[in-house]
């Protein structure tokens, strides 16, 4: 179903590389009429930045729980660095995680959360100092040491957590939707943040969301989830590009979705006979909104994948004005248009929207 893995950001990692992971067959079962993960077979290259993708519900943190050793697998194995680790306690895996919670230590400070777990292991408070020092200047927390958790702001405490996961130098880093609970500012600014640090460390990371914009933003690949069961696997641009089934389409954010119901000598039914292609009857049709052009109706002349229509509705997003189109026999359709500062259509007025073909994409539900 995927392509063998590829990481854009090799090539700019250092030379520590992380672990890969094989999941073979991996089903979780908690009772007889709750099934979680359903044969989930994956593999994740060592030093990748890897996205579960998927709404609440559909097995992505229990997936990740199962490869922290926190969850056991009804049936299946996983592999870390070419290893069986699946009768592997999560304390002697080479795993950290990092919660939506935190769970920070508040009667501790910042100093004392990120060095915690190497004070469990043993080691010498002098290295303990430096790496903990060293962890806090890299995650840009250098001068918290000395605070409180309980005086930090949401956007620090996640950077607190972050190196406390870090400062243990695991194989593998494990984020379980860290970022949910900030603001939309600060959320923007730590997923690049995110990605910039995974890359410097050369780190294998498997990141957990419901956000297709997040993973979109930071992972190598994605992969998208749905009742136990994996949908697609790929790089974001090829799933939101190419969505292999109607699930991945719709929850990758398309709403220019139709059935191809009837068919005529071009393929496809009612106001599409135009559209250049031939459809089998039961696929479906996407038609990626930023693959068109929105004109005024004298402006073209029609032919081939233009198509005469009535504006609906506007939004105004700054960068981009969205239009919903009718077409007539019931039949809208969504065109985001660039913003390039010249004068946007009114409700109501009567277009054309030409459509390229490359914008094109046919699966079945």
């Amino acid at each position: 179903m995927a392509a063998e893995p590829t990481t854009q950001h090799q090539d700019q990692a250092s030379g520590r590389s992380g672990s890969s992971i094989e999941l073979h067959g991996v089903t979780k079962q908690f009772a007889a009429d709750s099934i979680a993960l359903r044969g989930i077979n994956l593999k994740i290259s060592g030093g990748e930045f890897f996205t579960l993708l998927g709404p609440s519900g559909c097995g992505k943190t229990t997936l990740l729980r199962i490869i922290a050793g926190l969850e056991n697998a009804s049936d299946g194995e996983v592999e870390i660095g070419g290893a069986s680790v699946t009768d592997v306690p999560a304390h002697k895996r080479n795993v950290n995680t990092v919660f939506q919670s935190y769970a920070l230590f508040n009667h501790l400070d910042v100093r004392e959360n990120i060095g915690f777990g190497l004070k469990m292991r043993g080691m010498d408070k002098a290295e303990i100092s430096k790496r903990v020092t060293e962890t806090a200047e890299f995650i840009k927390i250098g001068n918290l040491l000395g605070r409180r958790v309980d005086q930090l702001s949401g956007g620090q405490r996640q950077r607190v957590a972050l190196a406390r996961a870090l400062v243990n130098e695991p194989d593998v880093l494990l984020l379980d939707e860290p970022l949910s609970a900030l603001d939309a500012g600060l959320r923007s600014e730590l997923q690049l943040e995110l990605s910039r640090i995974q890359r410097r460390l050369g780190m294998t990371f498997i990141f957990v969301t419901h956000d297709q914009q997040e993973a979109m933003v930071m992972s190598d690949r994605v992969a998208v989830l749905n009742d136990g069961r994996i949908q697609q696997v790929g790089p974001p641009q090829q799933l939101y590009e190419h969505p292999e089934n109607l699930f991945v389409a719709r929850f990758m954010g398309h709403q220019n979705l139709y059935e191809v119901r009837q068919q005529d000598e071009s393929g496809l039914d009612t106001c599409f006979g135009r559209l250049v292609g031939e459809f089998e009857r039961g696929t479906h049709v996407l038609i990626r909104p930023e693959t068109m052009t929105v004109v005024r109706e004298d402006d073209v002349n029609a032919g081939p994948n233009v198509f005469a229509a009535v504006v609906r509705e506007r939004v105004y997003r700054g960068h981009v004005a969205e239009y919903t189109l009718d077409l007539g026999n019931d039949t809208e359709i969504v065109a985001t248009c660039n913003n390039v500062g010249e004068p946007m259509f009114d409700v109501g007025t009567r277009v054309a929207v030409k459509v390229q073909t490359s914008g094109v994409v046919t699966f079945h539900a």
